[in-house]
């Protein structure tokens, strides 16, 4: 990738806390298949032959699937690529034929996975339902005209995803191939082990990445890249997020709105599968910087609030996206203006009469009527009473236990995510 130093050191600054802040339930399977890895490099019992002489199995996944299952089976097609030196062949369709296959999709979505679960090929019974979990295992004779083949079902759209992305791992592609030049050694034959491969449930609900304080290091690199912090660099985010088994992203913040600079970036998070949110003072989904630009007042709620509360509405509708609402984790609270302390002495009762007006707005859908479905997820910041119902995301910054800081005791049983937090504060603490 030939990043400049400053640009690595802000990207090292994710993996350093990959480990703690970004969980992942061990492999389950029987046998050899329970280890840590369970590709091959040679023929095994039962095995099923992934590549066999520098040639791969072919693979198949449905155009009625989610588009973002679509990129990540393409994305295991150019690492087989990677690391066989042969492209495998990689078909949209909602038949198979070969003697080898890999068939891809997700349970609902896909007629080839709910094809081979309803005639009994594959067993499902312990993700259905379940959050983006998935299974992988070998089945003979799956189909008409297919010998053999490797599934890999998720449970939803991102079940599908890890699923697919926990083979490209598993043959030696790591996720950080391409943001950290992590080289892939070369194999001519690859055999996934007998038995059912599968991860659970993510032992954290919301796992992802906090692009924070990026300035000068990231964003004087994504510039030298990209352009700027723009959808090409996204779609690289994106992608490492999901690899990881992540699922959630803050967007810079310096200078850039996630939504408002980019017309691709919304519509490639949900492509791909991020949840989106924004910052602890950005709320509604509306960035700082749209303030700036389409702003009308002082950032007061007790001067300005009917300003404040259409220029928070549109952040909703903008997340319905014309009634094909997107994933996002609402932001609710009040900061001062930049990130600044509110008011000195500013009354609990302004900032609870803040976090209400605006919880109420996330909750109605702007084609008409409450849609509590669509927009449950909340995170909220002001006082403790409102922890009743909201969804607390908390950011770790360095390796170790998380710790909790600003929430009350009584919120504990409420922490239900984690966000890496890409700082340029934490790359200085580490050079």
């Amino acid at each position: 990738m030939n990043v400049s130093v400053s640009g690595f050191a802000a990207i090292l600054a994710v993996a350093f806390v990959r480990s703690s802040a970004i969980s992942q339930t061990p492999a389950v399977g029987s046998g050899a298949a329970a280890t840590s890895s369970y590709v091959v490099a040679t023929r095994s019992p039962n095995a099923f032959p992934l590549v066999v002489a520098g040639k791969p199995a072919t693979l198949f996944y449905s155009a009625k699937d989610h588009r973002g299952v679509e990129r990540a089976a393409i994305s295991l097609r150019d690492d087989l690529e990677r690391v066989t030196g042969a492209t495998p062949e990689a078909n949209i369709a909602d038949s198979a034929v070969g003697q080898r296959v890999v068939i891809i999709g997700t349970i609902g979505k896909s007629p080839l996975i709910d094809r081979l679960v309803r005639a009994k090929k594959i067993d499902v019974s312990a993700i259905v339902g379940k959050w983006e979990a998935f299974v992988t295992r070998a089945v003979d004779n799956p189909l008409p005209g297919v010998r053999q083949a490797l599934v890999i079902a998720g449970s939803d759209k991102r079940g599908t995803i890890y699923g697919i992305y926990d083979l490209s791992q598993a043959i030696g592609v790591s996720p950080w191939y391409w943001w950290a030049d992590v080289p892939v050694e070369r194999r001519t034959d690859l055999y996934v082990l007998a038995g059912t491969h599968t991860r659970g449930e993510p032992a954290v609900k919301y796992r992802g990445i906090f692009i924070n304080d990026e300035a000068p290091a990231f964003s004087g690199w994504t510039r030298e890249k990209f352009g700027g912090v723009n959808s090409k660099m996204y779609a690289k985010m994106f992608e490492l997020i999901l690899r990881m088994k992540g699922n959630y992203l803050w967007p810079a913040m310096w200078g850039n709105a996630f939504a408002d600079d980019d017309s691709l970036n919304a519509k490639l998070a949900d492509e791909y599968g991020i949840v989106m949110g924004t910052s602890h003072h950005e709320p509604l989904t509306r960035a700082q910087q749209e303030w700036r630009r389409y702003g009308s007042g002082p950032w007061d709620y007790e001067k300005n609030d009917s300003t404040l509360r259409d220029f928070w509405r549109k952040g909703i509708e903008r997340m319905y996206n014309n009634g094909d609402p997107r994933e996002n984790i609402v932001t609710v609270g009040m900061r001062g203006d930049g990130d600044m302390p509110m008011t000195q002495g500013t009354a609990i009762s302004l900032l609870e009469r803040i976090v209400a007006d605006q919880r109420d707005q996330a909750r109605t859908d702007p084609l008409g009527g409450q849609d509590g479905r669509r927009c449950a997820r909340q995170q909220a910041f002001g006082h403790p009473r409102h922890g009743a119902r909201r969804q607390a995301i908390h950011m770790d910054v360095v390796p170790g236990p998380f710790q909790r800081e600003g929430l009350h005791q009584a919120d504990q049983g409420h922490f239900r995510g984690a966000v890496v937090r890409l700082s340029e504060v934490s790359i200085q603490a580490r050079r």
